[in-house]
């Protein structure tokens, strides 16, 4: 093991979270969970994981209390006694191999389809009404409406704990509900929670508030953000260094410990001017944990197996990802696809046999392995 691996399996400590490895599972939706519980797949998915190297597990998105929530089939929810009972099992078995583990709270807002259950045609909540074919499609959310979502990732926050996970990852990114109100393009709202981006804010601050409020000052909060949206890739929210320092601060203020930047690909620079990516800035400028994260170990991105069904994604070399941790560009870095298609992925690199790491090809998705 070179000294360059090295940095990715030192430990990392963060108040009461202590990791064995800076490798993350990054969150990725399996739609595995009939019913929306987590069964024995699920948990030997995870389990699998930890047994292998990685120091922190994030969840697939997991849907939160509040109705709406949920835009595709057989996601994870994280409320009802039978949903948070699967999650406990999981929590045991990663902890049985050392691991930690993390869920990712999540409400999909303005994206939901008519008819996506469990909320059958309850129409989809967002920042902003949307009429199509005189039926309301998207519900403009009312303060009583904020109120009772910001309850429910609150709630879901405060069951996280009680069962022993090592925290909880807010979804704020990709386009979902939290981000939608951060986009410009999805919030025109005339209120306290539309206009500038501070305002734009203000439903996330009064959410990540609420979380720290239910799980108190040491249970670690993890805020995953983005530039790129899924409806349109080169969307950015904030332009300049100044203006990024400006959007996280009170998000930073707020509760969040940790900081998940979402990118496409982790090498490309943020700004004009810097090599630093999205989270070398973003520690920088908090000058919180960050996590990395966009095609970590392959030679190819994610949007490029769902168009040519096709094409295979082999291993990546790790030596620009490793001079960035070296250089402690960030703290921690995800792993998405590599870790879906290769539980040993970690292992496997610590070890010095990448050369054994499996392919990834979209038949991956296809099953629990």
């Amino acid at each position: 093991m070179t000294a360059s691996v090295n940095a990715l399996f030192e430990p990392f400590r963060l108040g009461t979270l202590e990791l064995p490895t800076r490798v993350v599972m990054a969150p990725m939706t399996r739609s595995f969970s009939p019913g929306g519980v987590p069964n024995s797949k699920v948990i030997e998915y995870y389990r699998r994981r930890a047994a292998a190297g990685v120091g922190l597990i994030v969840t697939e998105g997991t849907t939160v209390g509040h109705k709406a929530s949920n835009g595709y089939p057989n996601v994870p929810r994280f409320y009802g006694e039978d949903a948070l009972a699967g999650w406990k099992k999981v929590v045991d078995a990663v902890h049985a191999e050392g691991g930690k583990i993390v869920p990712q709270l999540w409400h999909v807002g303005s994206v939901r389809k008519l008819g996506t259950e469990p909320d059958g045609d309850v129409p989809a909540y967002g920042p902003m009404e949307k009429i199509k074919d005189g039926k309301e499609i998207v519900h403009g959310m009312t303060q009583a409406d904020i109120d009772e979502t910001i309850a429910a990732f609150a709630q879901a926050a405060a069951d996280a704990k009680s069962i022993g996970m090592d925290g909880v990852e807010i979804h704020g990114a990709h386009g979902y509900l939290v981000d939608q109100f951060f986009w410009e393009g999805s919030n025109q709202r005339t209120d306290g929670y539309g206009g500038s981006l501070a305002n734009r804010s203000r439903f996330g601050i009064e959410l990540i508030k609420a979380v720290r409020a239910a799980v108190g000052p040491e249970f670690p909060i993890i805020l995953r953000f983005s530039q790129w949206k899924q409806q349109d890739y080169t969307a950015r929210l904030v332009q300049t260094p100044e203006e990024l320092g400006e959007f996280l601060q009170p998000l930073s203020d707020a509760g969040v410990d940790i900081f998940h930047c979402s990118t496409r690909r982790f090498w490309e620079a943020e700004f004009e001017g810097s090599d630093l990516n999205l989270a070398g800035w973003t520690r920088q400028l908090t000058g919180k944990p960050t996590i990395t994260v966009g095609s970590v170990g392959l030679d190819g991105e994610f949007l490029q197996f769902m168009v040519n069904t096709d094409k295979v994604a082999k291993p990546a070399d790790l030596g620009a990802l490793l001079t960035r941790l070296n250089n402690r560009e960030f703290d921690l870095v995800a792993v998405g696809r590599a870790l879906l298609v290769d539980p040993d992925w970690a292992v496997k690199v610590r070890d010095g046999n990448q050369q054994d790491i499996l392919p990834f090809s979209r038949e991956a998705l296809m099953s629990l392995v």
